[in-house]
């Protein structure tokens, strides 16, 4: 397999997506606006560590960046240059709307354009073993797939372009709001003289386990270690996406809502660069706040 693709965005995902595509011979290139994350991806010399405006021919291009204003920025320079048929593989958590006039603006340059929500996190980047969820024209998804295989353990093509974006959003909906309710009982536990460690066991043994309970509060939370590798800020700019995709369709969404609200009362308190696990240790203070703003 020749090195055929780029990677832009070499954070906390990024950087473990590009390693096993390194692994496999598949890069080509990479890029980081940030020096020390250029430095931290340890990639191999046969990888070029070059602005997207001076990446080669390619057969793929994989953003791991915030979202789509900053694919937006690089798009113009990377369609600029000259191709044999690329595709562009989105992997941001963005709005659907925003990725379908990203991938308009693909195919009016030749390109096919390819989005996908991940989960897994950091970890799961790391070890190649997370779910993607995909959007777009089956040909290029179909192309996509040898290289999916190499950074994923699961792949699902949920269907046309932004689709893949679109149940991320409901992805973290559950997500979020799951980790919420889990802190707000294992708090109540506390409360009541019951260990949380012993709360965590009790719900994985019954109905209310979730990757929340199994992985979430056993690795980041009870492990005191508070590494979760997603800041809080994260978190809210995706709830508050989803919130307004779900009001944009008129449809009930009362616990994204107030997820949202409750991210959005952390963000006011200084929390954007904290890791989400820290949430569990504040959650009263923040929940406390928003019943007295709003009156409750």
């Amino acid at each position: 397999m020749s090195r055929d693709t780029a990677v832009i965005g070499l954070g906390n995902m990024g950087r473990g997506i590009a390693r096993n595509l390194d692994r496999a011979g598949r890069l080509a290139a990479a890029w980081d606006i940030a020096e020390d994350a250029r430095t931290n991806a340890a990639l191999s010399p046969e990888v070029a560590l070059v602005p997207p405006s001076q990446f080669g021919r390619l057969g793929f291009i994989l953003f791991v960046v915030p979202g789509s204003a900053q694919i937006e920025e690089m798009l113009a320079a990377l369609l600029a240059r000259p191709h044999d048929g690329e595709t562009l593989i989105d992997l941001t958590t963005s709005h659907p709307a925003k990725t379908k006039a990203l991938a308009e603006k693909a195919r009016a340059a030749g390109r096919a354009y390819v989005d996908c929500g991940m989960s897994g996190g950091a970890m799961g980047a790391d070890s190649g073993k997370m779910a993607l969820m995909v959007g777009g024209a089956d040909d290029a998804v179909a192309a996509c797939r040898p290289l999916f295989d190499t950074i994923a353990g699961t792949v699902t093509h949920v269907g046309a372009s932004a689709t893949g974006h679109a149940i991320k959003l409901l992805h973290n909906m559950v997500c979020h709001a799951n980790f919420m309710v889990v802190a707000e009982a294992g708090r109540l536990a506390e409360r009541a003289g019951i260990p949380l460690a012993t709360a965590i066991e009790v719900f994985n043994a019954g109905n209310a386990r979730s990757y929340i309970t199994e992985q979430r509060f056993p690795n980041h939370i009870l492990s005191g270690k508070f590494d979760g590798r997603s800041t809080v800020s994260n978190l809210a700019k995706d709830l508050a996406m989803a919130d307004a995709f779900a009001n944009e369709f008129g449809a009930a969404n009362a616990y994204t809502a107030l997820t949202a609200e409750i991210l959005k009362r952390a963000l006011e308190k200084g929390m954007a660069a904290e890791d989400f696990t820290r949430l569990y240790e504040v959650y009263e203070l923040l929940v406390t706040a928003r019943y007295k703003s709003s009156g409750i």
